[in-house]
């Protein structure tokens, strides 16, 4: 039994990938920053965690993910200011890698489809904050050390499943909400095997876990 945690445990994607992680026999805690999304966490299948990332410490942050053998980086400001973009999607995110760094975890993170430092998004564009946030706690991830699987799924959407996608596509377009969910609880299940990999996908025909 892998225990997972999972952050940013409210969103729609950690939300359909509780219970695949719980159905594949995991033992799932999700993050959430209210005591009234508890409920919706527990209807997964997973156990809640009240806890802030964005004004959590490293040593907070370290404390909490004792004892667990993945954490998943699904949270984000969900646009807004590019000061709080900025203090979710970068600097929480890096200090969560830095917390993982004290026990070991596995760490697979969500990003996007394009996510780097060459993501070409100008800076007069509301996207910029979250293309430079992103592509700044992508980097000190894979620089990290960390066991690590870097998602990158492309446009989202509130699609069926197909639980196929294309992870060859050189330009994004979209994938559903649903797929991404289940490449996380792939990428969970394949252990090392998926480590040090970086997956940008679209949905598509090949199954999710020839892709792994």
């Amino acid at each position: 039994m892998t225990k997972v945690l999972i952050i940013g445990g409210h969103g729609k994607v950690a939300l359909l990938a509780a219970p695949l992680l719980v159905a594949q026999g995991d033992e799932v805690t999700s993050v959430v920053r209210k005591q009234e999304q508890f409920a919706d966490v527990r209807a997964t299948g997973a156990e809640p965690l009240l806890l802030d990332v964005e004004s959590a410490d490293v040593d907070a942050l370290a404390e909490a993910f004792k004892g667990y053998d993945v954490v998943v980086w699904s949270a984000g400001a969900g646009g807004g200011s590019p000061e709080r973009t900025y203090a979710v999607d970068r600097d929480a995110a890096i200090r969560s890698i830095d917390a993982a760094q004290r026990d070991g975890a596995r760490y697979v993170m969500v990003s996007y489809f394009g996510a780097g430092p060459d993501h070409g998004v100008p800076p007069d564009n509301s996207f910029f904050a979250y293309a430079e946030a992103k592509a700044a706690a992508d980097q000190h991830l894979t620089a990290s050390g960390l066991n690590w699987t870097l998602l990158q799924p492309s446009s989202l959407t509130l699609a069926e499943p197909t639980g196929r996608i294309d992870a060859d596509a050189t330009e994004g377009t979209q994938v559903s909400r649903g797929n991404v969910a289940r490449v996380i609880a792939a990428v969970v299940a394949a252990g090392d095997a998926a480590a040090g990999r970086t997956i940008a996908f679209n949905d598509g025909d090949t199954p999710i876990d020839q892709v792994l």
